[in-house]
């Protein structure tokens, strides 16, 4: 069988009510990505026009949690390969190495050890990359490249084929930049912005005192900046001493 239609086969057999709707073709896609490449994670990011990292959707919860440590320590395999469009391979002893906040993150909070992410083709909404976790590091040498690059190549297909045939605008997005994930993700560009402003700072040194205060306290910046948005934290917390 096809790598091809072993993948098709995959993505058919998930068939959860809650992950039916076309906002959540990511999350079946990642879990179909996971299946097929017998790795222990998957999930799937984009970088929008302005620059800002957008999960898409992962295989389950730890996946989903790596990417939020990934964003929250502003380092990473996926960072790395979206923002050089070459492939990343890392086990534990280069996490630890080339980036430490995120493997101090990772390695602590997860069961993974091992990274491996594949930068994607730009699509309809900007380049992406996928990440594939392992929780035993010496999987990453068993892993079939040509396999993993195949399934990326299908992943990018089947999101612009489902914006292909939908209808969206560009300010908006295609629906399946409305799940979950990226309606949480936006919830972290909303509070930059507002403590931007509060604070008088530009929205990188925003984004800044939100990934230090998350790392600080072991949080997701997405928990933060959920936090402010809600009342539930002051704008005024996350000044910068003098």
């Amino acid at each position: 069988m096809t790598i091809a239609r072993r993948f098709d086969a995959a993505l058919a057999q998930h068939h959860d009510p809650a992950l039916a709707g076309p906002e959540a073709l990511p999350q079946r896609l990642s879990r179909a990505s996971a299946e097929v490449l017998g790795v222990d994670g998957a999930g799937l990011t984009l970088v929008d026009g302005s620059g800002r990292r957008i999960p898409l959707g992962a295989s389950g919860p730890e996946a989903a949690g790596a990417e939020r440590m990934q964003f929250t320590a502003g380092e990473g395999p996926c960072a790395t390969a979206e923002a050089t469009g070459q492939p990343v391979f890392a086990v534990e002893e280069d996490l630890r190495r080339r980036w430490p906040l995120f493997a101090d993150l990772l390695l602590g909070g997860t069961p993974f050890r091992a990274v491996v992410a594949l930068p994607l083709r730009p699509g309809p909404a900007g380049p992406g990359a996928l990440d594939l976790f392992f929780t035993q590091p010496a999987d990453v040498a068993a892993l079939d490249v040509f396999e993993a690059v195949a399934v990326g190549e299908l992943v990018t297909s089947a999101l612009s084929d489902a914006a292909l045939w939908s209808t969206w605008t560009p300010a908006a997005g295609p629906d399946w930049l409305h799940g979950p994930a990226p309606r949480q993700r936006a919830a972290v560009w909303e509070a930059v912005g507002e403590l931007s402003v509060a604070l008088d700072v530009d929205p990188a040194e925003g984004l800044a005192l939100l990934r230090t205060d998350a790392y600080t306290s072991g949080r997701s910046v997405d928990a933060v900046a959920a936090d402010l948005l809600g009342g539930r934290r002051s704008l005024e917390d996350l000044r910068p001493a003098d």
